[in-house]
């Protein structure tokens, strides 16, 4: 028999029915009618202590599982704090459906709690889109269509607001879900036209980006004889194959490698500024864009062929028709294996005494580690020379660039892989915008390690400055004692002095009882 609820009630039901187990939020007021029915429907919530920490940890929860993360603020400073994640979200396509309550009525009233002349136009700046729902089936509807869109197109974030008085309005139980298929294309047809175009090609290289999930790319690249990069994004999808150049697009050298090859497949990748920090790729030969996004195929690098489609069904695809493929390539291990070594030396040369903390970091962690990072040099660093073993396991604000992501986004993600390794790795400075949320995983037990690399500046700004031939000025702020501030939290903190050091207090942070922030400096690497 169907049951009548508050709206605010029947929407906490009918995201359970959809498969959302888990909500991030801080409840209040206006909003107070969607909690009504959280605990009824079996949902956990997770408070936060900011509403922007709760987008992140949204965030880090949909990056973790593939699930939509999910979110419910209050009208106005909630929604316009959770914008900033939102966006993030947006520039790194994470699914995430953020629902706000919102006033009545504000045209004829002034003056109201939470009031903004246009919540709804401010949130749709930051996501894909930004809809009040004006009765009960318009909120079911629109949910029904965020969750669709995530499964069937470029997953991004989405907003829904619900008036105040809907949502504590009597509404009728939410209609059955609806059976949705990925969007598809004649896979074959595209897999037949980068065939014709590898047929020939001596020097082969595929550019894979975050879109790519299938682990069919090492045996792609290797069938067709064709060298690779990954962006950021997609590290770790390559593992162990011996052409592979690594995340090393925004090498400026790299330029000259993809100058080499004959044919260039980009797959599931936008090619952004912040892949290669130059405009144009370097490409001489044939440029073919698969992507599901038909903005990307129509960006400023102009390419020969454009194949709107998912891009794990077109390499699947060609995966079967490169079967008997006899492919013979320039390219030799040996030399991509001394190019990666150069670049090595590059970066380590330009951010010294990183690398070698890197390496001792890595070299400890348990296998299938989850690993956030923030906006820090340290991070900067790890992403061209850590190699993942794995796809999918290294999650940084890469687009939007926003500070603070990295300690609720791994909070999110340790929501998500209870019992399984995630970390955090943020700088001084983006610590002190979420550094509350470590209440939160004290509250949770979560065993999660939080790397803090203290450079005691905004160095990346202060080097910037001085290339630009700017005097330096306020790039130093004054920091606590971050361990005692952990501790009055109720973290677990360690200053290790050593690698060594480091890496027994890494160990043990995963099997502990709650968080433990990790402080590092610079000097790690050069004391014994």
């Amino acid at each position: 028999m169907a049951q009548t609820r508050p709206l605010g009630a029947q929407i906490s039901h009918m995201l359970k029915d959809r498969g959302v187990d888990v909500i991030f939020g801080i409840p209040g007021v206006h909003n107070q009618e969607m909690y009504r029915g959280i605990e009824e429907a079996g949902i956990t919530h997770v408070l936060a202590r900011h509403e922007q920490g709760a987008g992140f940890m949204a965030d880090g929860y949909a990056r973790a599982t593939g699930k939509p993360g999910v979110a419910y603020v209050i009208t106005g400073p909630g929604l316009t704090n959770i914008m900033t994640p939102m966006g993030q979200a947006y520039s790194d396509s994470v699914p995430m459906l953020v629902i706000s309550s919102c006033l009545d009525e504000t045209a004829a009233t002034k003056g109201q709690l939470h009031q903004m002349k246009d919540q709804r136009g401010a949130a749709e700046t930051v996501c894909d889109w930004s809809e009040e729902a004006r009765t009960a089936e318009a909120a079911y509807a629109l949910i029904d269509r965020a969750l669709i869109e995530f499964e069937t197109g470029r997953p991004r974030p989405k907003c829904l607001q619900v008036s105040i008085g809907l949502l504590e309005a009597a509404a009728p139980e939410p209609f059955g879900e609806v059976e949705t298929e990925p969007y598809r294309t004649d896979d074959d047809a595209a897999a037949e036209t980068l065939m014709a175009c590898l047929s020939d090609a001596k020097a082969p290289i595929f550019i894979f980006g975050g879109g790519v999930q299938t682990d069919l790319a090492p045996a792609v690249a290797e069938a067709a004889g064709a060298a690779s990069f990954t962006t950021y994004a997609a590290r770790g999808l390559m593992a162990g194959y011996p052409l592979n150049f690594g995340a090393s697009l925004a090498r400026p050298s790299s330029a000259d490698v993809l100058a080499q090859a004959d044919v260039v497949i980009a797959v599931g990748t936008e090619l952004a500024e912040v892949d290669l920090w130059r405009r144009d790729l370097g490409h001489t030969g044939t440029l073919i864009r698969v992507d599901i996004d038909p903005i990307v195929l129509s960006d400023s690098q102009r390419a020969d062929v454009c194949i709107q489609a998912r891009a794990d069904d077109v390499l699947t695809s060609l995966a079967e028709m490169l079967e008997h493929h006899q492919s013979a390539t320039r390219w030799r291990s040996d030399e991509v294996a001394a190019q990666r070594k150069r670049w090595r030396a590059e970066i380590d040369a330009e951010r010294p005494d990183i690398v070698p903390v890197c390496d001792a970091l890595r070299d400890c962690l348990p296998k299938g580690t989850m690993i956030y990072s923030d906006m820090t040099q340290f991070a900067y660093t790890a992403k061209e020379v850590w190699d993942m073993d794995e796809p999918g396991h290294w999650h940084h604000p890469t687009g939007f660039g926003t500070l603070g992501y990295a300690t609720p986004a791994a909070i999110g993600g340790a929501v998500a892989r209870k019992g399984l390794p995630t970390m955090a790795i943020i700088g001084d400075y983006g610590f002190h915008y979420t550094m509350q949320e470590l209440g939160v995983a004290v509250e949770l037990g979560l065993p999660l390690p939080i790397i803090l690399w203290d450079n005691g500046k905004l160095k990346e700004i202060e080097e910037s400055m001085v290339r630009a031939q700017i005097a330096p000025n306020a790039v130093v702020a004054r920091n606590p004692d971050f361990c005692k501030l952990a501790e009055a939290f109720g973290v677990h903190a360690a200053a290790p002095r050593t690698l060594q050091d480091m890496q027994e207090t890494v160990r043990a942070a995963f099997d502990a009882d709650g968080p433990t922030l990790i402080y590092l400096t610079p000097d790690i690497s050069s004391l014994t």
